[in-house]
């Protein structure tokens, strides 16, 4: 699994510069970073200076990193669209009660669960409030769980959408068990309008995703997996709604790993730049008083723009001090000198004369949570219901496999040779 890097603030204070240079430093590090933003400003892009789009983008001129900037409301329209239509049916009175009586043959149970969901649901475009950011929630978790990325670096929307977006494991979970409750008392009735295999199919997707999110929780609040990095400006409004983040931070059990104050204003022989930067001072002070459990750290305001790789290449120097590669093993790797990072790879191999041996970093999990298989000579590795394909020196079958959970670290064993 990928270490997963949360950088979060008001909106304006630099957390897409800083979250951008980080990316770019751990991936000239040798590490493979997946740089991923739920901002709908798409700011990750003007950054960049490179168009990222919803699927993986190789940044240029960085190798070993990549862009994304999510899309939950393209996915909204995906998730369970029948599901949405029959509760659409059930709120415009053509639904289960206006198909011949159909409502009718649903037990007293089933009944209080339509009547339930009816009352609260008003749109199959919001099956349940959130549900476009869970699914961005889902979507980052995906890749989190890909070994075959390093790190993952989500530079998260502005501090009220990121706060929403950390509650909602607890919304969905109620959503989906009741759902879920409703789908299995009404097996029936579901079989009869979209034919028993589709229902299945949509019972089966709902308690895949309400597992998903469930593990949602463990991903977040897992030191070994998770960091938040807060990101202010020196000035009362800035510092007033850090302190309130991280309150909210710790209430979800949220790791913070450290706090950056952007733009102080640098140390110059002028009156008036002299009393702005004793008071932004002052304010430094005031936050390291107060988040006593937070490494708090400072980058003075550039005398340029930035935008566009090197000029973040700057902002990285600054915040983790020259570029040192890390080696191929798991880890962890120290990395960083203001600020600073713990990291494993997701994955390493080794090779010897009778076997490869592939290393997969999966911090927290249980056997009964992993699968593999292989199909035409291709290796998979399953978590939580979704598969990744590991790539292999040459074509294997699962059953030649020796595969171990062995503390944090899932060793796959893959003869070389017959016999």
């Amino acid at each position: 699994m990928a270490r997963l890097l949360l950088f979060g603030g008001k909106g304006g204070v630099g957390k897409t510069t800083t979250s951008a240079a980080t990316a770019i430093h751990l991936a000239d590090c040798g590490l493979k970073v997946l740089l991923v933003s739920s901002d709908p400003a798409h700011s990750t892009s003007d950054s960049l200076g490179v168009d990222i789009g919803v699927e993986p983008t190789p940044i240029p001129g960085v190798d070993g990193l990549y862009g994304l900037e999510m899309d939950p409301e393209s996915k909204l329209s995906n998730l369970l669209p029948k599901l949405g239509n029959m509760v659409d049916g059930m709120n415009s009175g053509s639904g289960l009660g206006g198909i011949g009586g159909l409502g009718m043959m649903l037990d007293p149970s089933a009944k209080q669960e339509l009547d339930d969901i009816k009352s609260d649901v008003k749109t199959s475009e919001m099956i349940f409030p959130g549900l476009d950011e869970a699914l961005a929630f889902d979507e980052l978790l995906k890749h989190v769980e890909d070994p075959n990325w390093d790190v993952i670096v989500f530079d998260t929307a502005p501090t009220g959408h990121t706060l929403r977006f950390l509650s909602l494991p607890e919304i969905i979970e109620a959503w989906s068990g009741r759902l879920i409750r409703l789908m299995r008392v009404s097996g029936g009735i579901r079989s009869m309008l979209f034919g028993r295999k589709e229902s299945e199919e949509m019972k089966q997707e709902l308690e895949r995703f309400r597992n998903r999110v469930l593990h949602v929780r463990r991903v977040l609040s897992d030191p070994e997996l998770t960091s938040f990095t807060l990101v202010t400006i020196p000035e009362k409004m800035g510092v007033n709604e850090t302190i309130r983040a991280y309150d909210s931070l710790i209430e979800y059990k949220l790791p913070i790993s450290s706090c950056i104050v952007n733009r102080v204003t640098p140390e110059f022989d002028h009156p008036f730049l002299k009393k702005r930067r004793n008071a932004e001072l002052n304010r430094i002070t005031e936050l390291k008083e107060l988040l006593t459990q937070v490494e708090v750290c400072s980058m003075e305001l550039l005398e340029h723009e930035v935008v566009g790789i090197d000029n973040l290449r700057l902002v990285a120097k600054n915040l983790y001090g020259e570029v040192k590669e890390v080696d191929e093993t798991l880890g962890p790797h120290e990395i960083g000198t203001l600020v600073k990072h713990s990291i494993h790879r997701g994955l390493y191999r080794e090779f010897t004369d009778k076997f490869e041996s592939i290393y997969l970093h999966f911090p927290g999990i249980k056997r009964d949570e992993l699968s593999l298989r292989s199909d035409e000579g291709i290796l998979y590795v399953g978590l939580n219901g979704r598969e990744r394909e590991i790539e292999t020196s040459i074509p294997v079958k699962a059953s030649q496999v020796d595969a171990k959970l062995e503390g944090d670290v899932l060793r796959l064993n893959i003869p070389l040779t017959k016999g």
